[in-house]
């Protein structure tokens, strides 16, 4: 009988918790004005984990990255369109590294040494993503929403220029790459400002290696295309 007690108990606690979270209307916080402006500015900050994804001539093994954490910054443009779509430019500098891990077997009939199979990759980017924001009707104090669109990222650690190739071991990328973008977040309005936390997809649309001089460098020759992917991790404050 005090188990039976117990549940009824622990269902009616739910039953009130899930009413007040979901159906129970609250107040909304000052802030709730900045969805009716027409431009809104704000500021990011966040992770990103960028990665590379190849296509290949010949059928060896892949070759691996070892991807890390890195960090970006930047600033938010936001246009009203309606009270379900906002157009965003958010123009960010983005900083991270790769390294690219060779097989061996790459290197068959050639001489070479352990850090032969090794080369890092460093990026400076100055990414300019264009985006349409699709929200949902606001829930009490949070919205949650869809982004896409599309982007241009300038590489300040191109080496696209440098004469030496990975003979020297130089690997070169190209200093313009094009992506598209998708993600998902959540509006959370707050006393004095919006705070947006946000995750997002990112995939190249256009093949940024720089090959070597010779078309059998093990580095580049079987290598038919490479392109950038990564994940954003986006806090956004309005």
């Amino acid at each position: 009988m005090k188990r039976i007690l117990v549940l009824l108990v622990f269902l009616l606690a739910i039953q009130s918790t899930s009413a007040q979270l979901f159906t129970k209307e609250k107040v909304t916080n000052p802030i709730d004005n900045i969805d009716q402006k027409l431009l809104t500015w704000g500021y990011f900050l966040g992770f990103n984990k960028y990665d590379f994804n190849f296509d290949y001539n010949e059928d060896l093994k892949d070759i691996l990255v070892d991807d890390s954490f890195g960090f970006h910054l930047g600033l938010v443009g936001d246009l009203r369109i309606n009270d379900y779509m906002n157009l965003r430019l958010e123009p960010g500098v983005f900083f991270t590294t790769r390294n690219i891990r060779y097989d061996e077997s790459y290197f068959q009939g050639v001489d070479f040494n352990d850090s032969d199979l090794l080369r890092e990759v460093k990026s400076t980017y100055v990414h300019i993503p264009l985006l349409l924001k699709i929200s949902t009707k606001r829930i009490n104090n949070f919205k949650p929403f869809i982004i896409g669109g599309v982007s241009t990222a300038l590489n300040l650690s191109s080496n696209q220029d440098n004469p030496n190739d990975n003979s020297s071991g130089e690997f070169r990328m190209k200093k313009n790459t094009y992506f598209y973008e998708l993600g998902f977040g959540i509006d959370l309005y707050l006393l004095y400002f919006k705070f947006t936390p946000s995750i997002r997809g990112v995939f190249a649309m256009n093949d940024e290696i720089i090959r070597d001089a010779d078309p059998n460098s093990p580095w580049t020759g079987n290598i038919s295309k490479m392109q950038t992917r990564g994940v954003f991790i986006n806090f956004t404050f309005q």
